[in-house]
């Protein structure tokens, strides 16, 4: 990145990619199917 800014726009995205889309071969899907309601739409 070439500046501060353009990096903290980036992280939102890649943080959902990080914890929704990237494949964990230990897990044998994404870290977020392990965690039951992360995105808090159940209570």
């Amino acid at each position: 990145y070439t500046s501060e800014t353009q990096r903290r726009q980036a992280f939102p995205e890649w943080l959902h990619h990080y914890n929704h889309h990237r494949f964990h071969t230990a897990i044998s899907g994404p870290p977020a199917t392990r965690v039951p309601n992360l995105s808090g739409q159940y209570s």
